[in-house]
């Protein structure tokens, strides 16, 4: 299927826009080259976390009768995990033919950027970052968690010569303007959006629990709206849609919207890699029956620049306030 998929993200160049998202289903090599062999663009390895990583020396620690031992449990803790993480990047490379983005989930920067250098030597095409932060504190200043995320993209691309894509929540008051000034500060794209574990309460025991793991076809509608109106704002910036996105047509709805690529996890999890090759099949059916030679030509045809009354709707009963 040859040239018509091809794009660019992050300064990769992707066979095609399909991008393995970081999951389970990504974190062995095995699995990696089972998505490769299915027809991804690309693949994102499952997210070292530094929140588990913490949790993991905790429970060490207070098994630990030898506080003078502190120390060096943390620090094996540390190291025993950043080195199996960057065996899954070496071998991941060695086996499949597509770019393998590395993926890490913080909530500081000092600790990571000696990680980012060897996640770099180890062959990872890309980084991609994704922050834990809330701001939960009543003192918490709105532009504090921006912060951090500038700080963290400024100094990882201070170290390190590969991209580094930032993977955002939507709960920021101003999304264009902390794209934009995260591309300033070096980040070379960003994923619109990550997805929060989802909390849920159970009435028969009155305590909070786990909700719906996946996402569902309605989440796509911030995807398509927020990558409409980056693309058409920073036309320049690089991005890749997630989140809501279970079928072809989402993948074609958000290029159009102007994603360089689109990032899969839960329908992937539900469907199989097969529904890979025949996600590419009916793109490409419908290019062709709509007169387009390749998605290159529909990237951001309805994003923002051409579309900004409907991008800014906001009002539900305004628009359907007749409806029985």
């Amino acid at each position: 299927m040859g040239s018509i998929f091809e794009t660019q993200f992050a300064g990769l160049k992707l066979s095609n826009p399909i991008v393995a998202s970081s999951s389970g289903l990504t974190d062995t090599v095995k699995k990696n080259k089972e998505l490769d062999k299915a027809g991804v663009g690309a693949i994102v390895l499952k997210s070292l976390f530094e929140e588990q990583i913490s949790k993991e020396a905790e429970i060490l620690l207070k098994n630990s009768s030898y506080p003078e031992a502190n120390d060096y449990i943390l620090n094996y803790t540390r190291e025993d995990a950043v080195n199996n993480y960057l065996k899954l990047i070496t071998e991941s490379k060695d086996a499949c033919r597509v770019p393998i983005i590395a993926s890490i989930n913080c909530y500081n920067d000092s600790s990571w950027i000696d990680f980012a250098r060897q996640i770099e030597i180890a062959g990872a095409d890309a980084l991609e970052v994704n922050i834990l932060a809330l701001n939960t504190n009543i003192t918490d200043e709105c532009e504090s968690l921006e912060d951090i995320h500038l700080r963290i993209a400024k100094k990882l691309t201070e170290v390190i010569n590969i991209p580094v894509v930032i993977k955002l929540s939507k709960y920021f008051s101003n999304l264009v303007k902390l794209v934009n000034n995260l591309t300033i500060s070096g980040a070379s794209g960003v994923v619109l959006f990550n997805r929060f574990y989802q909390n849920d309460i159970d009435l028969n025991n009155l305590q909070m629990t786990s909700g719906q793991v996946f996402s569902s076809h309605t989440a796509i509608a911030d995807t398509l709206r927020w990558t409409g109106v980056i693309s058409g704002k920073l036309p320049n910036v690089s991005i890749a849609a997630s989140t809501g996105v279970h079928d072809w047509e989402g993948i074609v709805k958000c290029i159009l919207s102007g994603a360089s690529a689109v990032q899969l996890c839960s329908t992937l999890y539900q469907n199989g890699n097969d529904i890979i090759p025949q996600m590419k099949s009916n793109i490409e059916e419908w290019l062709q029956a709509s007169n387009f030679s390749s998605i290159s030509e529909i990237k951001g045809k309805l994003n923002y620049a051409g579309n900004a009354s409907l991008y800014e709707r906001i009002q539900f009963m305004k628009y359907f306030s007749n409806r029985d």
